[in-house]
């Protein structure tokens, strides 16, 4: 039997290839698969509501220190904890991570990321949401990373949604010399509230000053199950539990923010409480367990 050659069989794989796109052999029509979880956000349940970790992306590689891990004469050992759970201190990775809570009756983002240096609203569209279907946004505090999103050409993003924040925080922030020009945009939106709020059923603001004078973190209670998202109250996701004294060089109150997290770890360690970190390794959801004298994260299981 004679082979055919290369030729031959390109010529009859385009014969071929005419033949089906003339209808002899039918075809089915393929329909663009939905987003798997993942693809730049993670959805997962927390009793009967549905919680949705966005990624804002990512910075390239640069130095860990002394930015994560500002306390005096411990670079080296922050960098040998790194190293010991295979981190590069000189190409350290920072994450961005707001958060959609849909209750049900609302849908309420915490964080709105970077603006447009950043991904939320192209993994938003990911995970089949929409600027519009923001009923609140809520303000963790007034760094840019948290606050990027809100505005963009002069016009809020969320349009339709309630902007909530801490009274403290905003009071703070618009009272330097030069306030954030988004907070400033949008001042007249914001409802203000204080620590313990109720930003909607089973959705609470939790006093955690230190990272700024008014930070606020965001309980959410469901089913019998808790979970914080903590802004930046909680740190770095090694270092601020292994080390129960380690702050970051954007603390405000390095004493005060070291205090607020030895109260979180100790009552999410012994409550079994979800934690989402803002800037923890993606997607950034995990539990705090006892580590001796200090604390680990404990990365929740991913699903599918």
């Amino acid at each position: 039997m004679s082979k055919v050659s290369r030729r031959q069989a390109l010529k009859l794989l385009g014969t071929t290839g005419a033949v089906a796109a003339a209808g002899t052999i039918p075809t089915m029509a393929q329909q663009a698969p939905a987003m798997p979880n993942g693809a730049g956000f993670y959805r997962f349940k927390l009793g009967d509501f549905t919680l949705t970790v966005l990624s804002d992306g990512q910075t390239p590689p640069g130095n860990a220190f002394p930015n994560w891990g500002a306390n005096p004469g411990r670079q080296a050992e922050f960098e040998a904890a790194l190293r010991e759970h295979f981190l590069e201190p000189t190409q350290f990775i920072n994450n961005f991570n707001p958060m959609v809570i849909d209750t049900g009756r609302a849908k309420i983002l915490i964080d709105t990321g970077r603006g447009q240096a950043g991904q939320l609203l192209n993994n938003l569209a990911n995970a089949g949401l929409r600027p519009a279907d923001i009923n609140i946004v809520f303000i963790t505090h007034g760094h840019g990373d948290h606050i990027g999103g809100l505005v963009r050409d002069g016009q809020p993003v969320f349009a339709n949604a309630q902007h909530v924040i801490g009274e403290t925080e905003l009071q703070f922030w618009l009272s330097q010399a030069t306030p954030p020009a988004n907070l400033v945009a949008l001042r007249d939106r914001f409802t203000r509230v204080r620590p313990g709020a109720e930003i909607a059923p089973g959705v609470t603001a939790v006093d955690t000053a230190g990272h700024t004078v008014g930070h606020l973190a965001v309980q959410v209670t469901s089913g019998g199950r808790t979970l914080w998202h903590l802004g930046d109250a909680g740190g770095h996701y090694i270092l601020s539990f292994r080390f129960p004294d380690h702050y970051l060089g954007f603390d405000n109150n390095p004493q005060q923010a070291v205090a607020t997290r030895a109260r979180l770890w100790q009552a999410a360690a012994a409550e079994r409480i979800m934690v989402v970190g803002y800037h923890f390794a993606w997607p950034a959801v995990g539990y705090v367990r006892r580590a001796g004298n200090a604390y680990e994260f404990v990365p929740a299981f991913f699903t599918f």
